[in-house]
């Protein structure tokens, strides 16, 4: 007990920061998985009336903005540092969530959707970064993951309400601005306690305070002689930090290197197919036969599921090899998906045991994708990229999750209806190979580990 108490007051400053810092992820997961409810309430003909492409356009509008969002973060996040970063963000939460609960009209929900997504690819990129930075090495895998299990979290936490909103009051068409307008509670959760989290000590040398960044390493449960050995490490290359020109980083090889395999690791974490789940569960759930309600109910647990698997699973990535696991996960992704498939195209089976095989399939996908891939992917890249450029890095990276996530949103309801449900999850056990045949032959993690050294040392 006096040993947990201890560890306490060590870490107190560092766990508050990070549960505060983690509530980026659960808005990122609240925002899109809210839309996996509210869209069918939104589409009827009282309220927005969306057709099926108008459905991917609201869907995908946020990802898009989220695409530019994780792209512009890195520079603010370098110009103004992490903390202000992340408090801009949680207003652009606020104000675009109050705006898309209030939308009259198709244009003004995919305008106002846009710009959430603004705050959603901002926090994607900012919070798994941020937390890998201001933790010590001995748990910040454990704090880089609280992100991804917040994700989950939020995800859950917008089914649940989904559920309940959608029973109790489903009857009353524009129930779905009150499933959208529960996410400004955690922005301002977020916003108001942002003021009292740690600033980041990478920041701070790479601004040259020096001596501030001490002191806030020690607060933050840093060894004093590891502390003092980063930031003198740093001190030197304070000038480099700040001034690495894109033209000398295109001209590292090393560089140009670990940018290319992050991109590659962003694009294996969207191509799963795992969204389309999140975003379209209810539809997808109602196109089988499971009722508006029961399908929804259905999203609880597939939620629940995800962030059950989220925690178990983040705690086994951090006792093991990280790429091993990704192959791992990535196998598992191939076999329930082309499992999926084969119920669904089968149709031999009464409709109560399909409707049950296919949710079995659908959480057992999701519990081995949000419990590895995800997590897993999310981690590789907060850890991957030198300090010289991990926010410019980590922005396109994540960027790049939010471009595939975007094209995948956009096709999916029109392939739904052009293929059918079976042969849209035939084509993500295929994407899922692709993926793994990557892992296999692209992604080496002794040259990733020496690139990072020898980028690092110059």
């Amino acid at each position: 007990m006096a040993m947990q108490n201890r560890s306490g007051r060590k870490y107190g400053l560092l766990n508050y920061s990070v549960y505060v810092i983690s509530l980026g992820g659960f808005l990122f997961g609240y925002d899109t998985g809210v839309i996996n409810g509210a869209l069918t309430f939104m589409s009827k003909t009282s309220q927005l009336n969306l057709t099926p492409s108008r459905q991917g356009i609201v869907s995908s509008s946020l990802v898009l903005g989220a695409c530019l969002g994780a792209f512009l973060c890195g520079k603010y996040a370098d110009k103004y540092g992490r903390k202000v970063t992340l408090r801009w963000v949680a207003v652009i939460f606020t104000l675009a969530t109050v705006c898309c609960a209030l939308s009259l009209n198709y244009i003004f929900m995919t305008t106002f959707r846009f710009i959430l997504g603004l705050a959603v690819g901002a926090a994607s990129s900012l919070s798994p970064m941020y937390l890998a930075e201001i933790s010590p090495r001995e748990v910040r895998a454990s704090n880089v993951n609280k992100n991804a299990i917040f994700i989950v979290l939020g995800q859950l936490v917008a089914f649940i309400m989904n559920a309940l909103l959608g029973s109790l009051w489903g009857d009353w068409d524009p129930i779905w601005r009150v499933m959208i307008l529960m996410a400004c509670v955690p922005s301002i959760i977020l916003w108001i306690n942002s003021f009292n989290i740690a600033g980041s000590p990478n920041w701070l040398v790479q601004r040259g305070y020096l001596k501030r960044a001490r002191n806030l390493a020690h607060r933050l449960g840093f060894k004093k002689q590891t502390a003092n050995r980063i930031i003198d490490g740093r001190k030197k290359n304070i000038k480099t930090e700040t001034k690495l020109a894109w033209n000398q980083i295109f001209s590292n090889k090393r560089l140009v290197y670990l940018l290319l395999i992050g991109i590659v690791i962003a694009l294996i974490q969207q191509v799963s197919g795992v969204n389309t789940v999140m975003y379209y569960g209810t539809i997808l759930l109602e196109k089988i036969g499971m009722g508006e309600r029961g399908s929804l109910y259905a999203n609880i647990l597939i939620g629940l599921t995800s962030v059950i698997a989220s925690i178990f699973g983040t705690r086994m990535i951090a006792n093991h090899n990280h790429l091993k696991m990704l192959k791992i996960g990535l196998t598992g992704n191939i076999i329930f998906l082309a499992l999926l498939g084969v119920i669904m195209h089968a149709n031999m089976l009464p409709q109560v045991v399909t409707n049950t095989l296919v949710l079995a399939m659908l959480v057992l996908f999701l519990a081995n994708h949000q419990g590895i891939v995800s997590p897993v992917t999310w981690l590789i890249m907060a850890e991957m990229f030198p300090n010289s450029v991990k926010a410019r890095f980590m922005s396109i990276a994540t960027a790049t999750t939010w471009i595939t996530n975007f094209s995948i949103s956009l096709v999916y309801p029109l392939l739904i209806n052009a293929l059918g449900t079976a042969a849209v999850f035939f084509v993500f056990a295929i994407t899922n190979g692709c993926s793994l045949f990557l892992s296999l032959t692209v992604i080496n993690q002794e040259k990733m580990k020496k690139s990072y050294q020898e980028s690092s040392s110059k």
